[in-house]
């Protein structure tokens, strides 16, 4: 393969990186905490929104709360990083690419 290949080749790569990135940032997943803590996020791990369960807020028991919190945080964190992996994965040949993800 000439350099010219190469170059042509690497920059098709691009473009398909940028798509998929593109579309990353439209893509929502969703992490849960039970019933009572959603929250949505985009492939690009932004926080869309959070939706709480009014039983759960109990100003005696502030500490629950915040544990439900990050632990739907984290769910949909880890999904969107799956996500992004698993719409990746075909370009960068199943590596993990620092930075990338």
């Amino acid at each position: 393969m000439n350099p010219k290949q190469m170059q042509q080749m690497a920059q098709q790569m691009q473009r398909q990186m940028a798509k998929i990135q593109e579309e990353l940032g439209n893509e929502i997943v969703e992490g849960k905490a039970g019933s009572y803590i959603t929250v949505t996020m985009n492939g690009h791990r932004e926080l869309k929104s959070i939706t709480i369960a009014p039983e759960v807020v109990d100003p005696e028991d502030i500490d629950t709360l915040q544990d439900l919190l990050l632990s739907a945080i984290n769910d949909a964190s880890a999904k969107a990083q799956e996500l992004a992996q698993k719409r990746m994965g075909p370009l960068t040949g199943g590596m993990n690419v620092p930075g990338l993800f």
